[in-house]
């Protein structure tokens, strides 16, 4: 199908969302073509009373024309101000209903979207392709339609002095409204400036926050190298559509002067066989140059209207929810099994599956760790049993109800998950705490911090991301964040790997004793400690490759015995 045709259900209900106001909309169009029109008016009116005082005739006559000249431009004034004043109340109030609408859009996808899309091309989809759309009515809809009703009534009038002259006007409209802004739009299909700004919002994110770790490992000028080109690309591209922009605007110029001149020949020649009064010569070449100023925003239209469907493009289609709205909620219980059926996952754009036809079921209660090289998907995994993501093909269940046919929420209340990467929001610990609990009275939180030996008060700063913690406390802080939680199932990513081995030993005592009659799932990178466990999964390569206890694994002598024994020999 076409790109022009999925764009337009989408480009339909963004009308529709603007015409919510659709009372205030049509005033505000009509505002703008009395507006328009008594502009025309008023530069008629001078033109003709030029003409008439030329000729000595009475001071009543000329105080008349005086009066009306007053009239149209307090009529002009009043009109313009409240056309403004309405029409940008309509774009705001639409604008918040886009918004809103796309919010409800993206709202479903979250958290799985953050493996499609990096956060600075997220926050630029919301943020600047929505404020793009915000042209959509006064840019895109609003001046064909203002301009149209003054034309048709410019015309209609000048019809009555000449149908030459009207034919000469009605040309250069067409060539105004319809033959440059589709000159102009054709130029524009080949330019991309809403991506370049997203790419180079990328780079800017990457290159501020990662600007210690970039430092450290000597890449911060590679990075730097990045986002100048991003930035150049972006430049680039703004000029390449300001030039077309500013063609286009030259030529509606040209295309009316021309008109006009147009006219007053025509009309000089009528004067000449007296088939038009003198009288008003200088009035129609003044109505055509005034009615062309309306159409001075149709030269913006194609810009206005190919950032808009870029937009639309990057908030609708290019983010298409990957599955249905969910409904069903996971069923109450004091304890939940786990189940794999035959589970892979594929990112996107990889070229190899990250976990490949995992079958696996984990009885509620038990613990169990998850161990394997770097990158054999044991972090994916963890991701896919907290619903982060959902598996290119097969299920992951709890107690039979598979993840994909659950509304987010339900489940995630019956989880204590923690990530590699903790997230810490500027505040207080106790602000950072109250996350999990928000109801916690100080005891409780002071006796998670003790429970996950985290020595601070209550009121001590954190910065944003934990910038000021180092990397054992923001473990620390975020395990006292899950202790506060009263829940069947803990999903955990390598919780101790910036701590010192007894610390690590204490806390997983700690740990064990909170969840002792919960399900637990471990990502380990280490081997030792794990004796306890009920079951060990060993993965390689996206492969479940052993399971069973940590004595059984021992006993195979098969890949895990020659992982402990790797690592034994490094601690000895």
């Amino acid at each position: 199908m076409p790109d022009s045709c999925k764009e337009v259900p989408e480009m339909r209900v963004l009308v529709n969302l603007i015409l919510e106001e659709r009372k205030e909309a049509l005033l505000a169009v009509g505002l703008g073509a009395v507006s328009g029109l008594t502009a025309v008016a008023l530069f008629a009116q001078s033109g003709y009373m030029i003409s008439k005082a030329a000729l000595a005739p009475p001071f009543y006559t000329i105080l008349i024309l005086t009066a009306f000249l007053k009239l149209f431009g307090a009529v002009k004034s009043s009109s313009k101000y409240f056309e403004r004043l309405i029409s940008h109340r309509v774009t705001f109030s639409a604008l918040s209903r886009i918004r809103q609408y796309f919010f409800e859009r993206i709202d479903p996808m979250v958290p799985q979207v953050f493996t499609k899309y990096r956060s600075g091309d997220l926050l630029t989809r919301f943020v600047g392709d929505v404020e793009v759309l915000q042209n959509f009515f006064l840019r895109v809809l609003y001046p064909p339609l203002v301009t149209a009703l003054v034309f048709i009534a410019t015309v209609f009038f000048t019809v009555f002095f000449s149908v030459w002259l009207a034919l000469a006007l009605v040309i250069g409209f067409l060539l105004v409204a319809v033959v440059v802004p589709a000159a102009s739009a054709k130029s524009l299909q080949k330019h991309h400036v809403l991506s370049k700004r997203a790419h180079l919002a990328t780079e800017s994110v990457e290159y501020l926050n990662g600007y210690r770790e970039l430092l450290l490992h000597n890449q911060l000028e590679e990075q730097r190298k990045r986002l100048e080109n991003a930035q150049q690309s972006y430049i680039q591209e703004q000029v390449a559509v300001g030039k077309t922009q500013l063609w286009s605007q030259t030529l509606n110029a040209t295309v009316a002067s021309f008109t006009a001149l147009v006219m007053l020949g025509i009309g000089a020649y009528l004067v000449t066989t007296d088939q038009l009064d003198g009288l008003f010569l200088a009035m129609l070449t003044l109505v055509a140059l005034t009615s062309f100023e309306t159409a001075v925003p149709l030269a913006g239209l194609p810009g206005h209207l190919h950032e808009s469907r870029q937009a639309l493009d990057r908030l609708t289609t290019q983010m298409e929810p990957p599955l249905p709205i969910l409904q069903q909620e996971l069923a109450p219980a004091s304890g939940y099994s786990i189940e794999l059926s035959d589970v892979s996952y594929q990112y996107p754009e990889s070229i190899r599956p990250t976990l490949d036809a995992i079958k696996l079921r984990i009885p509620a209660g038990e613990k169990w760790a998850i161990v394997g090289a770097s990158g054999s998907g044991k972090s994916t995994l963890l991701q896919l049993l907290a619903a982060m993501a959902y598996p290119t093909s097969g299920e992951v269940s709890y107690n039979g109800q598979a993840t994909s046919q659950l509304i987010p929420e339900t489940l995630w209340k019956q989880l204590g998950v923690q990530l590699q990467a903790s997230h810490f929001f500027y505040g207080t610990i106790r602000d950072n705490l109250v996350i999990a609990k928000p109801d916690a009275s100080d005891e409780e939180l002071h006796n998670a911090l003790e429970q996950a030996q985290f020595t601070s008060e209550l009121d001590a700063v954190v910065f944003e991301r934990g910038d000021n913690l180092s990397g054992g406390e923001k473990q620390r802080l975020a395990l006292a964040r899950l202790f506060l939680l009263d829940v069947p199932v803990w999903l955990l990513d390598e919780p101790f790997t910036s701590l010192d081995y007894v610390t690590e030993q204490r806390l997983l005592h700690a740990l064990q004793q909170h969840t002792k009659d919960d399900t637990v799932i471990l990502v380990s990178h280490k081997l030792s400690g794990l004796e306890n466990m009920d079951g060990i999964l060993v993965m390689d390569h996206g492969k479940l490759v052993e399971f069973g206890s940590f004595t059984q694994l021992l006993e195979k002598k098969a890949t895990f015995y020659e992982m402990y024994q790797i690592e034994k020999s490094l601690v000895e």
